[in-house]
């Protein structure tokens, strides 16, 4: 874990997905992040998971994802005791994330403007599906839901399998990351003028923000994005190729790098053929030209291509599988993931995923395995500070 956000106090409302991925980002970064669940269960992903026998522990893999690095406390909100408890952190909190649908804390009396009476200065962070207002904002969300309406599904797959999903919850995670990123910069305002900040974040809005380049091709060149499969609407040959073992992905988006792939597959004279010779006629010609490159990938496996081509600045990667890419000595070198020996709820060790950032050439990791329910119930409470733990006795 590094130092970024160290002494800045999170609580953390969320479930499943968006919320707790959001949060994690702020652990990583060093913030004390409290989860407050409910005694009946907690977060619904402690449920959510590919064991059975760790969901029933509350503890399921989903769950395990995205909550390293977080204290637990459990809470009932409805009641008017915990909802005091939960005052008198909130008094002593920096930041407070929760994805409810839009007018839930409102009506447990624990709206925006309720708590900025008791934390004049807290940045209140309200993920959603669809934002706060406008005649979607009461609708329920889940990721495949916003993928769908956000015209993601729509360019997925090929023109014979499209509309397709993208196989994780790619908008759940879209939401998450724009929602750390608006809690960090609203931090900063905090830190110098000493003023909060209320942030919507919609969903819908991250995932079509997230989809410039497309949606841009559509408001600016009136072209509507259509599905291509691998294929790269802006370059060819750029997608993915057959060789002799598996699938290559190569991006040869440049006329240098067309030229140098033409030479290394041994076919130099396609680099001066009329179909090929410019980026519009490749694009035209994509399919002629894709099936003259993989005939020449088969004589190699995807491994040999992929060192030939980068060493020479041709792009490409294999297409790897989830177990593969975690063994890749890139990512054990780089320090991608954290162990923990002892964790609540598991007879087995267990490892977890960091962010997608290194701090000074050290990955930042998280310093504790993710929390069971209300783990840290007398060690969060008895540690508020001076103000609040009065308030708390009273």
């Amino acid at each position: 874990m590094t130092d970024l956000l160290s002494g800045i106090r999170v609580l953390d409302l969320t479930n499943v997905l968006a919320g707790p991925y959001c949060t994690y980002q702020l652990a990583l970064l060093g913030a004390d992040v409290i989860k407050v669940e409910t005694p009946q269960g907690g977060d619904l992903a402690r449920q959510l998971g590919a064991s059975p026998e760790l969901n029933r522990a509350g503890m399921g893999a989903s769950f395990l994802a995205q909550n390293a690095g977080k204290r637990s406390v459990a809470l009932d909100l409805k009641q008017e005791a915990d909802r005091e408890r939960f005052l008198d952190l909130v008094a002593s909190a920096d930041a407070l994330v929760e994805n409810f649908r839009p007018g839930v804390m409102d009506r447990l009396g624990l709206g925006h403007a309720r708590l900025k009476e008791v934390r004049p200065g807290l940045v209140y962070c309200a993920i959603s599906g669809f934002g706060q207002t406008g005649p979607m904002r009461d609708n329920p969300a889940y990721d495949q839901i916003i993928q769908g309406l956000s015209g993601i599904m729509s360019i997925t797959g090929t023109p014979e399998t499209a509309p397709l999903r993208v196989g994780y919850p790619v908008a759940d995670t879209l939401g998450g990351l724009v929602g750390a990123f608006a809690i960090t910069a609203a931090l900063v305002k905090q830190k110098t003028t000493g003023e909060g900040a209320f942030l919507d974040v919609s969903m819908l809005e991250c995932t079509l923000s997230a989809l410039g380049w497309p949606v841009s091709n559509y408001l600016t060149a009136d072209v509507e994005p259509q599905p291509m499969g691998n294929e790269n609407m802006t370059a060819a040959p750029s997608g993915a190729f057959r060789t002799g073992d598996g699938l290559l992905n190569i991006a040869a988006n440049k006329q240098e790098q067309f030229v140098t792939l033409c030479r290394l597959i041994g076919r130099p004279e396609l680099a001066s053929d009329v179909r090929f010779a410019e980026r519009e006629t490749r694009k035209q010609n994509r399919i002629a030209l894709k099936a003259l490159i993989e005939d020449a990938l088969a004589s190699g496996s995807a491994a040999a291509w992929e060192e030939t081509f980068n060493r020479a600045g041709v792009p490409a990667g294999r297409v790897l599988t989830i177990p593969q890419v975690l063994q890749e000595r890139q990512m054990i070198e780089r320090g991608m993931t954290a162990r923990f020996q002892a964790v609540s709820g598991m007879a087995r060790p267990l490892t977890v995923v960091r962010g997608g950032f290194m701090v000074d050439g050290e990955a930042p990791l998280p310093s504790r395995p993710p929390p069971g329910l209300g783990e840290h119930m007398d060690e969060v409470f008895a540690n508020l500070p001076p103000r609040a733990k009065k308030r708390a006795k009273a």
